[in-house]
């Protein structure tokens, strides 16, 4: 009897293939065709080198088919299994991996591949499980359903495009914490019997986790993000600034969110929020302080802080502030640049105001937008009289939220331009009867010119990703000045409101307008001739004693920075490296290290120290630059940081102080934010984790680590 092999040669045009029982199917009989498997469960015919001589298969059933190529074995099990003979008629599968035998063909009998498949894609070999990557892309075998009922099963090629992966039971841990911490997910949905459900049916193995498992899986989160950050803000070569803002709970505690906004050797802003601090009694003039604390303490920040910025009324928490301040940290310019006003707070405030003015006709306002939008008879009737007036406004009336009060003064604008249309429905209409009166209609023309200068203010803080002080200095300026004159006015009503407005806005700029001033100088398209120009709006004939104390005092802080202890930067020195080297390159291309160029720095200071004029005496006497609306003012200190060694670093500083305490979605608001019942029932540390780890994911600086700390509660 002719071998396998001696067969298939003397036969062209043929294929051997090989018939044999699977330990899940019936023989197959090909009937002159392909043979058809169920998803490789049948073994494929082995390659020539792994079958051995032809003796040792002559006993094996053989069938003649077309076409006159051998088929190839296609399952992934071969990647992973070598075959090998044990006696004449005897063969087992062998992993490559552990080295264990699986049966594989005695006599004419020859098995299936299910059993190998389960061990190598389903966990079952250790040595594959320790040697391989968690994020290696391996393949892995769902059997098919039993029971059903189905057509002659096809053969199926895996192909690169759908690769599997295997089960990490760590990594879905992780992936559930940060899918809560990005969504603001409760920890408890991990126990809900339909998320439970979800999950056994995606992926059976995964063992479900408790509240206090997935609890303790944030805060591990926030602990890793926590440590990436640290070293972040470790490296950045200049000071930091923080603003504080408290809220409120249903618990009757606070907590004070504190945020961090600095600039790293790359002169790139960044805001990050530090800590969300639980105070017990927050309205105590010692909530703030140890809120500050505890943040210079966390993140080692002491003789880092520069400013800090908040929105509080209370002169002894000021106090308690600046004490803590001055021993925690040097103080500058004798703390004038601890900022005790937000601006958001403060437009809100001075908006609340002018909404009290005109409470009664916003009322009527109110009311007959809601007659209208709340009925969709009334808004069709509304809409067809608005098209037969060719009222030629664009705005849609829409009700406010009289938690935000840009939303009423959008409500009060749109109302306005239509105001014929609401008396001709008040005509018209016998059920509308609060019609608005033609006085009404003229409060709400001057309610909405000084709430427009009020929101044109607030929403560059909306629309900057990171508003400083040198992004409102030009409309505080001129909301200032407009409320000096309209004071002179000789409606009473305008004249009164202006006054009221004024007075806050007296305070804001009292306590403010030095950091302002200050940014401003540091933009080279204005340096002190806007400050000149812009008090002397404010201030008339006044303004000269005003423009000399922003002067003195930018001088005063320059000093303070020229008296900085060592270590120097050299001029020619790339400055703030995470690493701290600094290294310049000579004509010929060479890297010169600054080892050894210590002394020759102060002696350079104290050779130049005595010229006549400084840095910033250079500076303010160059050219303004153009006006260029899409400038980049950190750009061009970077850029021109070995021209101002010293200034930059001051610039560096002045440039991150934020004027705001509040986040764009907040600017708005006309109450003190409160942290919804659920989170205020969690534990302090997990309000923390959560609110913080949100933060830093969402700002992109620190990239996902596959290890993932634990603590559990």
């Amino acid at each position: 009897m002719a071998t396998p092999d001696e067969e298939n040669m003397a036969t062209p045009g043929k294929e051997i293939v090989l018939v044999h029982h699977d330990e899940d199917h019936n023989m197959t009989t090909p009937n002159g065709e392909n043979m058809i498997t169920h998803e490789d469960e049948l073994m494929e015919t082995p390659d020539t080198d792994k079958l051995g001589s032809p003796d040792e298969h002559n006993e094996l059933a053989l069938v003649e088919v077309q076409p006159n190529k051998r088929r190839k074995k296609k399952s992934i099990v071969w990647e992973h299994f070598t075959i090998e003979s044990v006696s004449a008629d005897c063969r087992r599968a062998y992993c490559k991996q552990c080295k264990q035998s699986f049966a594989y063909s005695t006599g004419s009998k020859v098995a299936g591949t299910s059993h190998l498949k389960r061990h190598i894609a389903k966990g079952t070999c250790a040595a594959l499980l320790r040697g391989q990557d968690k994020n290696q892309l391996v393949a892995t075998y769902t059997p098919p359903s039993k029971g059903t009922v189905s057509d002659t099963p096809k053969r199926r090629y895996r192909t690169s495009s759908s690769p599997y992966v295997m089960f990490d039971q760590d990594r879905c841990r992780q992936d559930i914490a940060r899918m809560v911490i990005m969504h603001d997910y409760p920890l408890h949905m991990v126990e809900d019997s339909g998320f439970v459900s979800f999950v056994k049916n995606l992926q059976p193995r995964f063992n479900m986790l408790s509240f206090n498992t997935v609890q303790g899986d944030c805060v591990g989160t926030y602990l890793m993000e926590k440590q990436n950050l640290s070293k972040f803000i470790e490296a950045i070569p200049g000071r930091i600034c923080l603003t504080l803002d408290m809220w409120s709970s249903s618990r009757s505690v606070g907590y004070v969110f504190i945020m961090g906004s600095f600039i790293d050797s790359e002169w790139k802003l960044h805001r990050r929020v530090l800590n969300v601090v639980m105070e017990q009694y927050p309205e105590s003039p010692n909530a703030l302080s140890h809120a500050v604390a505890v943040c210079l303490s966390d993140w080692r920040l002491d003789g880092k802080l520069f400013s800090l910025t908040f929105n509080l009324q209370n002169e002894a928490a000021l106090d308690n502030l600046r004490l803590l301040v001055a021993i925690k940290n040097p103080l500058i310019l004798n703390g004038q640049f601890l900022v005790g006003s937000c601006i958001a707070w403060t437009l809100s405030d001075i908006a609340k105001d002018v909404l009290d003015a005109g409470e009664n006709t916003i009322r009527k306002i109110r009311d007959s937008v809601k007659y209208v939008t709340t009925s969709d008879s009334h808004e069709e009737k509304f809409l067809e009289l608005r098209q037969q007036l060719q009222v030629p406004s664009e705005r849609n009336l829409s009700l406010d939220d009289q938690m935000q009060w840009n939303t009423t003064y959008h409500m009060l604008v749109a109302a306005s331009e239509m105001k014929e249309v609401f008396s001709c429905l008040g005509t018209s209409d016998p059920d509308y009867k609060e019609a608005p009166s033609m006085e009404d209609w003229k409060l709400v023309e001057i309610l909405c010119t000084y709430l427009k200068l009020l929101f044109d203010a607030a929403n560059i803080l909306t629309t900057t990703t990171h508003p400083t002080a040198i992004t409102v200095f030009h409309e505080v300026w001129r909301i200032h000045s407009e409320l000096s004159r309209a004071v002179t006015s000789e409606d009473p009503f305008i004249s009164n409101l202006s006054k009221r407005m004024l007075e806050k806005f007296d305070k804001y700029w009292k306590d403010c307008s030095l950091v302002l001033a200050a940014a401003v100088v540091m933009d080279p398209r204005f340096k002190m001739k806007l400050v000149e120009f812009s008090f002397t709006k404010v201030y008339g004939e006044e303004a000269p004693a005003y423009i000399k104390a922003v002067d003195d005092g930018i001088h005063e802080l320059f000093d303070e920075y020229v008296a900085l202890p060592l270590p120097l930067t050299p001029t020619y020195a790339q400055d703030g490296g995470a690493d701290g080297n600094m290294k310049a390159e000579d004509s010929q291309g060479n890297l010169l290290s600054d080892n050894g160029f210590t002394d020759f720095d102060v002696y350079i200071m104290e050779t130049t120290s005595h010229q006549t004029k400084s840095e910033l005496d250079r500076y303010l006497e160059d050219s303004l630059l153009p006006r260029v609306q899409d400038f980049d003012l950190l750009g061009w200190w970077k850029l021109n940081k070995f021209k101002y060694p010293t200034l930059s670093k001051m610039a560096r500083d002045i440039l991150s102080i934020p004027v705001s305490s509040l986040p764009p979605d907040s600017v708005f608001i006309t109450k003190r934010k409160k942290l919804d019942p659920y989170r205020s029932s969690l534990r302090p540390e997990t309000v923390e984790a959560m609110i913080c780890s949100k933060d830093w994911m969402q700002s992109g600086l620190t990239e996902v680590s596959n290890a993932l700390v634990r603590m559990e509660y």
